[in-house]
């Protein structure tokens, strides 16, 4: 059965910083490529950084020196570490797998911005 648990979202103070986690279980999780994506209130889904199989990455330009994807392949784990956080990084992150057809998603964790 495939699994993709997010965690480590939470409150947190502008400026602050966070790390959000991804831990995948039921299916090769080396070989595909894993992104992170966010949903603020009223919008629609959108990309915030996605990482290859070999390491390469990807950034939304909103993501660009704040945000560092990186992924540990022997915990099947990938990581969001968020800097500097702004109250419009408010959203649900969520973890993404993708390899060819297959596209599974997690569930989100709520990421809070605020004073």
């Amino acid at each position: 059965q495939v699994q993709l648990v997010e965690s480590g979202g939470g409150l947190v103070q502008p400026g602050g910083s966070l790390n959000v986690s991804c831990e995948a279980s039921g299916f090769a999780f080396s070989i595909y490529a894993m992104g992170w994506y966010r949903q603020a209130p009223g919008k629609e889904r959108e990309l915030v950084a996605t990482i290859s199989s070999g390491g390469n990455t990807n950034y939304a330009d909103s993501a660009k020196g704040r945000f560092t994807i990186s992924r540990d392949n022997a915990k099947k784990t990938v990581y969001l570490q968020i800097n500097s956080l702004k109250p419009e990084d408010t959203a649900v992150y969520y973890c993404n797998a993708r390899r060819s057809q297959y596209d599974y998603w997690g569930q989100g964790t709520q990421v809070t911005v605020s004073s």
